[in-house]
């Protein structure tokens, strides 16, 4: 048999992958730690140490499991932190005929293994990953011809040809989606439980991080680094979110509170976005454990959560290769600010943003709405450059990688795609940040004020926003309402000049 390289990225943790059905001492796996892939953009230091964690937890694993593995460490001295180099090392040294990958995820890393194996003088050899429910190109098949990508139609196609919560053809409890249902603000506290985590030492690797000057941002404590970092720590969280918070995820998956960065979400992102957890498997899971306590837990609780893997997840991907690499470049509204200072420290009057973004910094963490509705909104609102946008969510959040994060950011939250992804910009005034829990119970601002010096900024540059969109705006049918409520409004005037003070001094808000 010819000798044959594998390259495993460092989001391939797939342990179930068909290559391991077999073990041969002609295949050599390569996985390598690189400096390609930590300076791409600014990463959180959560992240990176993950990562690592994550990639040599699996290194061993395959060993373990009787697999050859040449894995090259971030200070390995053999390390020229350049992928196609080390492919080029690996073949000339353990004399490769055959070189194969699993196809990337993100569209950079799809593009330079082409290129590499365009100069290789072997046959080269690209596989599935094995990980998603549709293949790259199923989505722009299933919307060909179609201006805008409808989720819920895709969302619904998934359920039947997976069979998840269908009773024959139809679904269960006869509707599709509970979404209303999934809204409520968190009123009592007792209701929460503690995350399922997994305090490791990481100190040791922190110090190697930390030597060759790798820019991060964020803080860690390095002697208790709480994030799952192998496959039986992802399922045990997995099965801590069945047992304890999947009762209440549902309701209060939208909710804001300053009691608890975490609430009922599942903190499984990580360990299926890196692999070591399949989505199939995780919504099948749940969708069991909900069958076995029916007379606990609601139908809306679980179907919220099966949406936001086998829809968004699966959907948000499928755009990404159905409309890249343009879809990097889009803008709709000619955005051009620089992200404020505080985005990087937390450090702003503004209770929700100085929570939500604190607990970032610390956490590489935050939840769908707190992504959305609050830092996102604000950013769309002040008209903040999308590139700025994505490279923030890109690197400050441990789950982020390009495929999920540039849909969901220059998509869903920022709308500078015009409408692939969303039907609407997703903005809001103060009061919406209020309904949904106690951020602004804690504020230096006033949710009630739009001018004023303590009106809350969200409320001017609300309406400044769509006052300087109306032509690109005005004919949605889903945004009629606000313009028909700015006509009628008395001082626009002093809304618009109250929302360009704040815009002037921005990083001081």
């Amino acid at each position: 048999m010819a000798k044959i390289l594998r390259l495993i990225l460092g989001d391939q943790l797939n342990e179930s992958h068909s290559w391991f059905d077999e073990k041969n001492e002609d295949i050599i796996y390569l996985m390598a730690e690189m400096r390609q892939e930590t300076d791409y953009v600014v990463h959180h230091i959560q992240k990176v140490l993950a990562f690592f964690l994550s990639m040599r937890s699996f290194s061993d694993r395959l060993q373990e499991r009787g697999h050859r593995v040449h894995y090259y460490k971030i200070d390995d001295p053999s390390n020229s932190q350049d992928l196609e180099k080390i492919i080029q090392e690996c073949i000339k040294n353990y004399q490769i005929e055959k070189f194969e990958y699993q196809l990337p995820d993100e569209y950079r890393l799809d593009e330079q293994l082409n290129a590499i194996c365009s100069k290789l003088s072997i046959q080269s050899k690209a596989v599935d990953s094995e990980h998603f429910l549709t293949e790259r190109g199923f989505l722009a098949d299933f919307f060909k011809g179609k201006k805008t990508y409808l989720m819920e139609s895709f969302y619904r196609e998934m359920r039947k040809e997976f069979n998840i919560l269908m009773d024959g053809k139809e679904p269960m409890q006869g509707k599709w989606n509970f979404d209303q249902e999934n809204r409520s603000a968190l009123k009592d506290k007792r209701l929460l439980r503690k995350p399922k985590i997994h305090p490791k030492n990481v100190s040791e690797l922190y110090e190697v991080i930390q030597k060759p000057q790798i820019k991060t941002i964020g803080r860690v404590e390095p002697e208790n680094f709480l994030w799952p970092t192998t496959r039986e720590e992802c399922l045990e969280v997995l099965d801590y979110f069945c047992e304890n918070l999947l009762i209440h995820f549902g309701d209060y998956q939208d909710a804001l509170t300053t009691w608890d960065p975490y609430l009922f979400h599942s903190r499984l992102s990580f360990a299926m976005n890196s692999k070591m957890l399949s989505p199939l498997e995780v919504v099948q899971k749940v969708e069991k454990y909900w069958e076995s306590h029916r007379k606990e837990i609601s139908i809306s609780q679980v179907e919220g959560f099966i949406r936001q893997i086998i829809g968004w997840r699966e959907y948000m991907r499928g755009v990404y290769w159905a409309k890249m690499p343009d879809y990097g470049q889009l803008n709709f509204f000619g955005h051009e600010r620089k992200l404020p200072n505080w985005f990087w420290t937390g450090k702003t009057k503004m209770k929700c943003l100085s929570s939500s973004i604190g607990q970032s910094l610390d956490l590489a963490y935050a939840h769908h709405i707190q992504r959305l509705m609050v830092t996102g909104n604000f950013a769309l609102l002040a008209g903040i450059h999308p590139d700025e946008v994505d490279q923030w969510y890109l690197g400050i959040y441990i789950d982020a990688l390009e495929w999920v994060e540039i849909t969901n950011t220059r998509g869903m939250s920022q709308f500078a795609d015009g409408g692939i992804v969303g039907t609407k910009p997703y903005v809001s005034s103060a009061n919406y940040i209020k309904k949904q829990g106690n951020y602004c119970d804690h504020c230096a601002y006033s949710h009630k004020e739009k001018v004023g010096e303590k009106a809350c900024p969200f409320n001017s540059l609300y309406w400044h926003f769509y006052n300087r969109n109306r032509e690109k705006l005005e004919k949605n049918p889903r945004i009629g309402m606000a313009y028909r409520t700015w006509d009628k409004m008395k001082n626009k005037k002093e809304i618009l000049d109250q929302a360009e003070a704040y815009l002037e001094k921005i990083n001081e808000l």
